[in-house]
């Protein structure tokens, strides 16, 4: 379980690393102004529902693929499975805070905010053993 774990959260940190880096360079982050909340108008909505839409959307994903685990499998082997889950739901997150970097750098702290987000599901073994309701 725990070179399983350690794959995982090397995976896992790539991705944040990656998208901090393409943040730093891409999107002059360095300069605090970029930070700043730009003018809200009906057309700039869409890029304040893309990131609670990720949110939602990768969570919705990853609860269905975990739900379609098979519970009588043990620990070790409900891992591979639930790695894929998560995946799904990292890449939903990184590809709307690059989709946000890219095509609207005005709004770069909604992206920041789902990097940050990203970052907190951090794959732990206590977390792992809560969402597959694996008891001990």
């Amino acid at each position: 379980m725990q070179d399983q774990l350690k794959v995982f959260k090397i995976i896992h940190l790539a991705l944040v690393v990656g998208l901090i880096v393409a943040y730093f360079f891409l999107g002059n982050i360095s300069a605090l102004s970029q930070l700043k909340l730009p003018t809200l108008d009906n057309a700039s909505m869409i890029y304040i529902i893309l990131p609670v839409a990720a949110f939602l959307i990768s969570n919705l994903m990853f609860r269905l693929l975990v739900s379609k685990i098979d519970n009588t499998l043990s620990l070790k082997e409900k891992i591979v499975p639930y790695q894929s889950a998560s995946i799904v739901r990292y890449a939903i997150i990184e590809g709307t805070a690059f989709f946000i970097l890219i095509i609207k750098p005005d709004f770069i702290i909604f992206g920041i905010l789902l990097i940050v987000y990203l970052a907190l599901l951090m794959p732990t073994e206590q977390r792992i053993k809560r969402d597959l309701k694996h008891l001990d």
